[in-house]
C-alpha cells in the first residue's frame, strides 16, 4: 500500500510532519521555559517595590491557562495555514508532472505535437524544456524510420519484380531462358545484395556500433592501389584514372580499411556518371589536415540537388542522354546510401566532406583528414 502512495500525497503529508514537529518543538521547549522565565519576571518585580506574595499562585495559574488557550488556538490556525500551504505547493509540483506522464503516453502512441508548458519552477522548467526537445527528437527519429521504410521498400521492389517476372515467365513457359536473362537476373541479385551490405553497414555507422583502428596512412601509396583495382573495371573508351598528389605528402591518420571504403565509393561513383573523360585522386596539405579530392568530368549535379547529395537513398536526376540509353549503367546503378556512409565514415574519422558539381561538366568530392 505504502508503495502506490502518488507524489502529491508524499509531498502533503511531509510538509504536514515537518509542521507538526515544529509546533511539538515548540510546545515542549516553550512549556518547560516558561514557567521560569515568568517566575524569574515576578520576583524583578517585587525587587521592584510591588508586593504579589499573596497573588503568585493566582497569576500563575492564569499564565498558563492563557498560555494553552493561545496555544491551542496558534495550532489550529498554524495547521489550517499549513495545510492549505502544503496542499498548494505539493499541487504546484505534481501537475506539471502528471502533465509530461499524460503528454509521454501521447509520445508513445506517435502524437508528438503536444509540448510541455513553461513552468516558474526552475528545476521543472529545465525538465519540461528536455521533454520538449526530447519530443522534437523522436518525431524526427520517428519520421526517418518511416522514410526509410519506404525507401527501402521502394528500392526492394524493384529487382524482386524484375527477379519474380522472369520465374513466372519461366514456370508457365511463355519465354525461354537465355544467357541474357539469366545474366539480368544476377545482376538483379546482386543489386539486392548490395541493397542488403549498404543497409547493415549505414545501421552500423549510425548506431555507433563501428570500431576505427586509427593509424598513419600514406595516400599516395593507397592511390596506386584503387588505381589498379578499378583499371580493370573501366571499359577501353571510358574514363581515364590518373591521380596528382606530392610524393612528400605527409600521411593522414585514419583507419585503413574505412578510409579505402571512402575513396571506392567515390571512385566507383564517379566511374558509373563519367562514361569517357577523366577521373582525378587527388591530395593536398592545408594546415593540420589533408584534403583528399576526387574530380571526374562526368554529367555533374544539378545546383538544386546539391545539397541533397549525401541524403539515404538520393540518386540524381541529372543524368545524361548517353547514360539513360545504356542498361549497363541502370543496372550497375548505385543503392542511394553509399554517399550517406562515406559522410558518416569520414565524420567518424574527425573529417569533413563536401561536394562542387556543375551540370555537364562533373563533379568534385573532396573530404579532409587529420594529419598523423
Amino acid at each position: 500500500m505504502r508503495g502506490r502512495i502518488g507524489l502529491q500525497p508524499r509531498l502533503f503529508i511531509s510538509h504536514l510532519l515537518v509542521m507538526i514537529t515544529g509546533l511539538m518543538s515548540f510546545l515542549v521547549i516553550s512549556n518547560a521555559a516558561s514557567r521560569h522565565l515568568f517566575s524569574g519576571h515576578l520576583e524583578e518585580l517585587e525587587d521592584a517595590g510591588l508586593i504579589i506574595r499573596s497573588t503568585r499562585l493566582a497569576l500563575f495559574d492564569g499564565f498558563q491557562a492563557a498560555w494553552h488557550g493561545s496555544s491551542l488556538l496558534a495550532i489550529c490556525v498554524g495547521t489550517l495555514a499549513a495545510a492549505g500551504l502544503s496542499y498548494w505547493i505539493a499541487q504546484r509540483i505534481t501537475q506539471p508532472l502528471n502533465q509530461m506522464e499524460r503528454i509521454a503516453r501521447q509520445f508513445a502512441a506517435g502524437r508528438f505535437n503536444e509540448q510541455v508548458p513553461t513552468n516558474t519552477i526552475p528545476e521543472l522548467a529545465r525538465l519540461g524544456n528536455s521533454f520538449n526537445r526530447m519530443a522534437v527528437s523522436l518525431e524526427d527519429v520517428e519520421m526517418r524510420r518511416r522514410e526509410l521504410v519506404g525507401e527501402v521498400t521502394h528500392e526492394l521492389r524493384t529487382p524482386l519484380t524484375i527477379i519474380r517476372g522472369y520465374l513466372e515467365e519461366f514456370a508457365n513457359q511463355r519465354m525461354e531462358p537465355t544467357l541474357e536473362t539469366y545474366d539480368l537476373m544476377v545482376r538483379e541479385t546482386r543489386r539486392l545484395e548490395r541493397l542488403v551490405n549498404h543497409l547493415q553497414e549505414l545501421s552500423k555507422v549510425e548506431a555507433g556500433h563501428l570500431t576505427l583502428n586509427l593509424q598513419p596512412i600514406n595516400v599516395l601509396s593507397l592511390f596506386d592501389l584503387l588505381i589498379q583495382q578499378f583499371s580493370g573495371q573501366v571499359l577501353d573508351d571510358g574514363p581515364v584514372l590518373q591521380m596528382d598528389c606530392s610524393k612528400t605528402l605527409p600521411p593522414v591518420l585514419a583507419d585503413r580499411d574505412r578510409l579505402e571504403q571512402i575513396l571506392i565509393n567515390l571512385v566507383g561513383n564517379a566511374i558509373r556518371h563519367t562514361p569517357h573523360g577523366s577521373i582525378t585522386l587527388s591530395a593536398r596539405e592545408d594546415s593540420n589536415h589533408i584534403w583528399i579530392a576526387v574530380k571526374d568530368t562526368g554529367s555533374g549535379i544539378a545546383a538544386d540537388e546539391l545539397p541533397h547529395v549525401f541524403e539515404r537513398f538520393w540518386r540524381s536526376r541529372s543524368i545524361s542522354s548517353d547514360e539513360s540509353q545504356s542498361s549497363r549503367d541502370r543496372y550497375a546503378r548505385g543503392t542511394g546510401i553509399g554517399l550517406a556512409i562515406t559522410k558518416r565514415l569520414v565524420e567518424l574519422q574527425g573529417g569533413h566532406i563536401d561536394v562542387e558539381s556543375q551540370l555537364g561538366k562533373g563533379s568534385t568530392f573532396r573530404f579532409s583528414l587529420p594529419i598523423a
